[in-house]
């Protein structure tokens, strides 16, 4: 990992790195019935599973796959796996908690198993384990009479994710992708989580954060601005990139981005994913482009 982390770095130092698109859309696009989401031991589940993509790395993964390749084949140098919601939490109202790791580790050995067939082929494509923001939120109250209710401790959460984490760099995940985060508590539980596998398994795993705003302010949902943001998570010593997604948008992005420009330490840039227009001879398929920030410039 301590490899990984000064050639991802470096490279993203010399050249814009293409990432891939979204993977929601695409899987919608292959029109799967409620079969591709119920198969073998989750043919008679107790509740609908239409709808938990995640599940898909277990019953359907040729589906998982096909999508990794025609990203790749669209440009991508880096793939996220198809585990934003493969966590104990997120994973609750589909009773498949007890499974969250496994979607976890099949996710990241999907792509990595395609990532490693278009490396045979003289291209290095990056595996990045896609971690979401939970259902929960630490921040906002569960309960508006009481301000002070949480759904979940700051532990409980940081232990979802370790367990996520985990089971993604098992999987072959080069990266870990904090995608869609809304909340800088939930933020740094994970990255509290993924800093104990640091210390416990004498790795420097390489994080990418992609951050969403949720008003025209250029704020999240928890009020906080870009540049605190940013200062709160800014701690964690293998911090790869630090973004946007798409948000309210692709021409609102450098508006947004622009807000940073008091905070020192971060490298100017856009760290948003939005569609490219695939040409004629593209795939069918819409490769998305990352413009992506490194690190800190302090650090080494």
């Amino acid at each position: 990992m301590e490899q990984t982390f000064k050639e991802i770095r470096d490279c993203i130092r010399k050249r814009i790195l293409i990432m891939d698109g979204a993977m929601g859309t695409r899987i919608q696009a292959f029109g799967l019935t409620a079969e591709s989401f119920h198969k073998g031991r989750f043919e008679n589940w107790r509740v609908s599973l239409v709808g938990n993509n995640d599940i898909l790395c277990l019953t359907a993964s040729d589906v998982i796959s096909d999508i990794h390749r025609l990203y790749i084949e669209a440009g991508a140098d880096i793939i996220a796996t198809n585990t934003f919601s493969s966590n104990r939490i997120s994973q609750q109202e589909y009773h498949c908690s007890d499974f969250a790791s496994e979607m976890a580790r099949e996710g990241a050995r999907i792509a990595r198993r395609v990532a490693d067939e278009a490396t045979l082929n003289s291209r290095k494509i990056w595996v990045a384990g896609s971690m979401g923001p939970t259902s929960k939120s630490l921040t906002l109250s569960s309960d508006l009479s009481k301000g002070i209710a949480r759904p979940l401790t700051f532990d409980d959460m940081a232990s979802a994710y370790e367990e996520q984490a985990e089971a993604l760099l098992e999987g072959g995940a080069d990266i870990l992708l904090l995608e869609t985060c809304y909340d800088a508590l939930n933020t740094k539980a994970a990255l509290y989580a993924i800093q104990r596998l640091n210390e416990r398994l004498n790795r420097q795993i390489p994080v990418m954060v992609s951050v969403t705003i949720n008003d025209r302010s250029g704020r999240t949902l928890t009020g906080q601005t870009l540049e605190a943001f940013y200062i709160s998570i800014s701690h964690y010593p293998y911090l790869l990139s630090f973004g946007l997604n798409c948000s309210f948008g692709v021409t609102d992005c450098p508006t947004r981005w622009a807000n940073t420009r008091n905070c020192p330490t971060i490298q100017p840039g856009i760290c948003a994913r939005w569609p490219k227009q695939a040409s004629s001879t593209s795939p069918a398929v819409a490769a998305e482009q990352t413009s992506v920030i490194s690190a800190p410039s302090a650090r080494p």
